[in-house]
């Protein structure tokens, strides 16, 4: 099982890390390597983060990187990160 990121999430992901970068360059890479590894055990556990509250009957669920969260998709044995937000944004429904 692979972890790959849609164009829109890789781009939220990268926005997220120089938003951090910003203020705290070594906060940004803490998130990163957090990120990574949070990321890093859906290959083993794909379905360990929980359903998304806001739409549970959606294929989606998300893992939590504070103040982060990743929302992703299992496809094809492979794990597809289709959107990173910060916490306090309210999210759009995901795009299946």
């Amino acid at each position: 099982m692979k972890i790959l990121l849609t164009p829109t999430g890789r781009r939220q992901f990268l926005d997220a890390i120089a938003y951090i970068h910003r203020d705290r360059p070594s906060a940004a890479l803490s998130f990163r390597q957090k990120a990574e590894k949070a990321l890093s055990r859906l290959k083993k556990f794909p379905e360990s983060g929980r359903p998304l509250p806001e739409f549970p009957e959606l294929p989606f669920r998300e893992v939590i990187v504070k103040p982060y969260r990743f929302f992703y998709k299992v496809k094809d044995n492979d794990v597809w990160v289709v959107a990173v937000w910060h916490g306090a944004q309210l999210p759009d429904e995901p795009e299946i």
